[in-house]
Order: C-alpha cells, then sequence, then structure tokens
C-alpha cells in the first residue's frame, strides 16, 4: 500500500472508533459540552469517511493490477 493509502485508512479507524467511543458515553475530546463533542465527532467522522471512500485505494489485487498497468501506461504516478 502506498503512503496516502494507509494515512487514509488510519485517519479513518480512529474517526470511527471516536464515533464509537462517542455513541457509548465515553468522552475522547475533553469538551464538557455535549452538543459541540457529537458535532464534532460527527463531522471528522463524515470527512475522514469521505476521503476514505473517494481515495483511489488499490488494497485488492484487481485494483493493484489496475494501478500497475496505469502506472505502465504512463497515466498514473
Amino acid at each position: 500500500m502506498d503512503k496516502g493509502t494507509i494515512i487514509r485508512t488510519v485517519t479513518l479507524l480512529v474517526a470511527l472508533t471516536n464515533q464509537v467511543l462517542v455513541l457509548f458515553g465515553k468522552s475522547p475530546l475533553p469538551i464538557s459540552d455535549v452538543v459541540l463533542e457529537q458535532f464534532l465527532s460527527t463531522f471528522f467522522t463524515i470527512i475522514s469517511s469521505l476521503i476514505a471512500w473517494f481515495g483511489n485505494n488499490y488494497v485488492t489485487k484487481k485494483g493493484k493490477d489496475q494501478k500497475e498497468c496505469l502506472k505502465q501506461h504512463g497515466l498514473s504516478k
């Protein structure tokens, strides 16, 4: 996996972990206002999920083969 894929995956895992903690009433952020905490948690989850979803991650064998084909034809970095 390339560096971007790893960063997007880790960001998504952190966001999902944060969302689960908020769901169970744990406070991962040191903010006392519940509404602000829920907003920030949801915002962080949505943004990181969109980045991970729309990022072109070549994780599967088929995806890696596609990436290699693109590189061979000069269509990718």
